[in-house]
């Protein structure tokens, strides 16, 4: 019998409305609460049409999921990739309301996204394409009510293009509409490298438990983005080789460490029109399929959702699985390491530093007050080190995984708020 749910289609969605059902079972949660939550409050689909470089006019397909609006303006990033669609979208915006109740933010989950690859766009295209998508969601978007930020295939320079659109909509520059924009125009000092702060936080934190010296560890990184590369070079600092790093064109592996640095001027070099760690001279290549199996003391998958299958789970050899991506574990893979020892730092725990800056940037745009980058990450370890400490508190007194353990944190703050607000006529 076919779904009468507009979302599953998607597999990413059903592995999110999967791990909520295996909460509310953990938390005996009200079935009226839980079925609110099950679907995504409003969404919004919208083909829209972009004059291209060449004069031919594409369509483009567009979403923008607000999961919840009780806990406050709903926050989530934006993403450009092929692999877009309603389901996923919508799969990330109940991840980010469960996020941003672990952290005690004053956000409900939002994520949006284009189908597209913004690697075969010019920068021209990127730019029409985000004001034209900005022009489409103009409706339910604003400081209090839907704040963007980046995610996948977008930056700095695609907030400030929706920040410009919708401040030359309302008729005064409103910094305050997105996160993660240029410092230059309101942005926050820390904001870019804060998810993969946070994750290295996460893994000290994990390491120190099992009393494992993070000097001389070893790391594998999926991902060299915004978040993989921040986490290397974050791994660094703290005394841990990372090994191997993989992206979207291959994988690399140096036993004896990478240079971080030096690969992120391989990477970012004019010559290397692809951005990728593949040819770097600093590094054998191997098969992109050994990436997450390679030996280590900490595996980070900071790429896309559903790579650490039933099948790689059971070939990992890592102690940490510190999840940096959105769901990159699936629940059949969760079982299967469930008989293991590994320590598994959850996404929404892991990753949620990103969200917890842009807090904080939405915080000085409304209020016109700067921090300094040393003031931003102490409030980020801070807010992060007590997330940990919660999630483990409730995962060993109530004896349940590390990623149940911050989902129940995250859904009950969430059922708590609609609970006591109520349910309007």
């Amino acid at each position: 019998m076919a779904s009468d749910n507009l979302y599953d289609s998607s597999p990413v969605y059903r592995m999110a409305a999967e791990q909520l059902r295996a909460v509310a079972a953990a938390i005996d949660l009200d079935p009226g609460i839980a079925a609110r939550l099950a679907v995504p409050k409003r969404s919004l689909i919208t083909g829209f049409p972009v004059r291209m470089d060449d004069g031919a006019t594409r369509i483009f397909m567009g979403y923008r999921v607000q999961h919840s609006l009780t806990s406050g303006p709903s926050k989530g990033g934006l993403r450009y990739a092929p692999s877009v669609d309603l389901g996923e979208v919508a799969a990330l915006a109940m991840w980010m309301s469960w996020k941003c109740g672990i952290m005690n933010l004053p956000f409900a989950g939002a994520k949006g996204g284009i189908t597209c690859d913004p690697a075969a766009l010019s920068a021209g295209e990127k730019e029409r394409v985000t004001r034209r998508f900005t022009e489409e969601v103009l409706s339910i978007i604003g400081p209090r009510v839907d704040v963007m930020a980046p995610d996948v295939g977008t930056d700095e320079q695609t907030m400030a293009w929706i920040m410009d659109t919708y401040s030359m909509k309302i008729g005064y520059a409103v910094p305050e509409v997105v996160t993660g924009k240029p410092v230059e125009l309101g942005g926050c000092m820390g904001r870019r490298e804060a998810t993969g702060r946070g994750v290295v936080y996460c893994v000290r934190a994990a390491l120190d438990e099992l009393h494992i010296d993070p000097v001389g560890a070893t790391a594998v990184v999926q991902g060299f983005g915004n978040v993989g590369s921040v986490t290397c070079e974050e791994l660094n600092k703290i005394g841990t080789k990372v090994v191997a790093i993989g992206d979207r064109y291959g994988a690399i592996r140096n036993a004896k460490g990478i240079d971080v640095a030096a690969l992120s001027r391989h990477v970012n070099a004019p010559a290397n029109t692809r951005r990728t760690v593949v040819g770097f001279a600093g590094a054998d290549e191997i098969a992109a399929d050994d990436l997450l199996t390679t030996e280590c003391t900490v595996l980070v998958p900071a790429a896309m959702e559903r790579v650490v299958t039933e099948t790689v789970a059971g070939k990992l050899r890592c102690r940490v699985l510190a999840e940096g991506a959105n769901g990159p574990t699936t629940p059949n893979a969760d079982a299967v390491l469930a008989a293991s020892d590994i320590y598994i730092i959850p996404d929404v725990l892991c990753n949620a530093g990103g969200v917890t800056v842009s807090y904080f940037e939405w915080v000085q745009d409304i209020q016109q007050f700067m921090w300094s980058e040393e003031d931003v990450n102490h409030e980020l370890r801070k807010l992060m080190m007590q997330a940990f400490t919660r999630v483990r508190k409730q995962a060993v007194e109530r004896k349940l995984s590390n990623r149940l353990a911050a989902l129940s944190l995250g859904v009950q703050k969430v059922a708590t708020e609609k609970l006591k607000r109520g349910l309007f006529p």
